[in-house]
């Protein structure tokens, strides 16, 4: 029997799934398997997965949207360390879904793991001092690959835990704030990314 439990099709979004391993407690700690291919099958899901990643960042990051062009990955998410607000955004062609998001609480505490199929924009915000992010991918980095969407696009309008500010018309997140004051913190090139419409036109 498959040591895992999974929500399927998230929020009416075709292949989103959160899986959540069952965990074995005693008086020493615990175990839990995080990924074990058999299981995966056995609930329905078919996914090889050839790389795995892993990121640390301070509170208040913000890394996203980004997809793949030409290399699309499918991605087995989770944290580690700490607590994030992760989220994966619909953008396959021909979807009844394009464009919708969902948002997904992962913590250190819950265990669960996100499933994100190809053809989704991915972003995650760390809300607590640090956390470790860790995720499995089905095909292997292609360099200069990526493409992105800006994380605050109103089009999509993400409700971003814990997030307070106005849209400033870009990714500029220097309008924005955590509830206790902790500033957003994106790359250069997060802070540029244009909106869903831009995609559209590609």
């Amino acid at each position: 029997m498959a040591q895992i439990k999974v929500e399927y099709n998230i929020d009416g979004i075709e292949g989103l799934c959160v899986i959540t391993p069952k965990v074995h407690m005693d008086n020493r700690g615990y175990f839990m398997e995080i990924f074990n291919e058999n299981d995966i099958k056995e609930v329905g899901l078919d996914f090889r997965f050839v790389q795995d990643n892993q990121s640390g960042s301070m509170k208040g990051v913000l890394r996203g949207l980004h997809y793949q062009n030409k290399y699309p990955q499918a991605k087995l998410v989770r944290v580690i360390k700490g607590v994030v607000y992760d989220v994966a955004v619909d953008l396959r062609p021909g979807s009844p879904t394009f464009g919708k998001y969902h948002g997904e609480l992962l913590t250190d505490q819950n265990n669960r793991q996100f499933l994100i199929p190809r053809g989704f924009a991915h972003g995650f915000l760390v809300l607590t001092n640090f956390a470790e992010f860790h995720y499995k991918c089905d095909d292997f980095y292609h360099p200069n690959d990526e493409g992105g969407i800006a994380w605050n696009d109103p089009t999509i309008g993400i409700a971003w835990e814990d997030v307070v500010g106005e849209y400033p018309g870009s990714a500029d997140p220097s309008g924005y704030q955590l509830s206790d004051g902790t500033p957003l913190l994106l790359s250069e090139r997060d802070r540029s990314l244009p909106g869903l419409d831009a995609f559209l036109k590609k």
